[in-house]
């Protein structure tokens, strides 16, 4: 069934460009007439006069332009949801959406952004961002530090990265504690993450509540005869300057132990599948932080909820889906004219909300909003429970 909206903004631009036509028409139709007077005027030469009331061609052409854009104008201002879900496109829309609606099924995105804050760099960003310094390695592409047909032919180079990237004494961001927060107020439904570092299980938040889709380092596999090894076994070997590459200790066995991090010719874990059907028909809030939005499956996923669902982005920079948002000052996202020709952007004007900036001041102003500051700033200062086992 088509939207009502979509239906109003077609008929608009239909009704407009007929109403031009006509007026082309009739145009030609008074030209031809003044072109008949003229030739009966034998011997009488009459130039344009451009006070006549007759419309040139390009007066009809410039009057068809100007009608068509005052009905897309006026198409765009019906067009836009006046049932948005949100009061305000900004960080104090979503904190009156959290207070009055009540979400119980908060989906929470994250990647590398959440935890630059805690020292492990994150991928993409130029100059700091790990592969913009993987020169060392002499790679074709940064990328193949993390293909696994490489990584078998020659380890080091993740190993050497390793050592950055799951630092022995790191600890969770602010960012981390707002998602546990989340949890504790019963308002997290699944937190899924593309990060390898486990932080959000050190955070303190339920295991079963995280879905990492990219894996992460609290288990090691050998290669060759799958012995598992724990977190505690891996961050020792990576912990030791003499060491780089750890190797089975099986008796009789050689293989290399790799983390259970997923390398990109690996399929995902089938849970992740599950995961994305069980829950994101029910999300009533996605959040999402610290990522470029930039890396498949997991990039698609912002589309999987549903069209009136609000959609935060915490983020130095818009990415994906929020590029071309308006960013959270409060208001309302104007409709752009190709949206309403298209019928695109009527039922995601009013719910995406972008915050720029740093994602531990983000959470920590949403915070405020909510009334939660204190207790999160509290449950920081205390760190990680000393119950977590990875």
């Amino acid at each position: 069934m088509s939207d009502p909206n979509t239906v109003v903004t077609r008929s608009r631009a239909k009704k407009a460009q007929n109403e031009a036509e006509n007026a082309v028409q009739d145009g030609q139709s008074s030209s031809s007439l003044n072109k008949d007077k003229t030739s009966g005027n034998a011997g009488t030469a009459v130039k344009d006069n451009p006070s006549s009331s007759n419309p040139s061609k390009i007066d009809v052409f410039a009057s068809f332009v100007e009608s068509v854009g005052q009905s897309l104008k006026e198409a765009a201002t019906e067009a836009v949801r006046p049932s948005s879900p949100l009061k305000t496109t900004d960080l104090a829309g979503i904190a009156d959406y959290i207070k009055t609606r009540k979400p119980k099924n908060i989906i929470v995105m994250s990647g590398a952004g959440i935890s630059t804050a805690a020292g492990i760099p994150d991928f993409r960003t130029p100059g700091v961002g790990l592969y913009s310094n993987l020169a060392e390695y002499d790679l074709e592409d940064p990328q193949d530090i993390f293909d696994l047909d490489f990584f078998k032919k020659n380890p080091e180079p993740f190993f050497k990265l390793a050592k950055v990237l799951f630092p022995k004494d790191v600890k969770p961001t602010p960012t981390h504690y707002f998602v546990r927060m989340l949890e504790k107020k019963g308002l997290l439904l699944r937190w899924f993450t593309q990060n390898i570092d486990s932080l959000e299980v050190r955070a303190g938040v339920n295991k079963e509540k995280v879905m990492a889709a990219h894996g992460s380092h609290a288990s090691s596999t050998c290669l060759k005869c799958k012995r598992k090894y724990n977190l505690a076994w891996i961050t020792k070997h990576l912990d030791d300057p003499d060491k780089l590459v750890p190797y089975c200790e099986k008796e009789g066995c050689d293989g290399i132990v790799k983390p259970d991090i997923i390398f990109f010719s690996e399929s995902l874990p089938r849970d992740f599948f599950t995961k994305i059907v069980q829950d994101f028909p029910c999300c009533d809030l996605l959040i999402v932080m610290g990522t470029s939005l930039e890396v498949q499956p997991f990039a698609s996923l912002v589309d999987e909820v549903d069209s009136e669902i609000p959609r935060l982005l915490l983020n130095r920079e818009a990415v994906g889906v929020f590029k071309g948002r308006k960013e959270s000052e409060g208001g309302r996202r104007a409709t752009r004219p190709l949206e309403v020709c298209y019928g695109l952007g009527i039922k995601h004007s009013n719910r995406d909300v972008f915050h720029r900036g740093d994602c531990d001041d983000g959470v920590m102003a949403l915070a405020e909003m909510l009334g939660w500051d204190a207790e999160l700033e509290e449950m920081i200062a205390q760190g990680p429970p000393t119950s977590v086992l990875l």
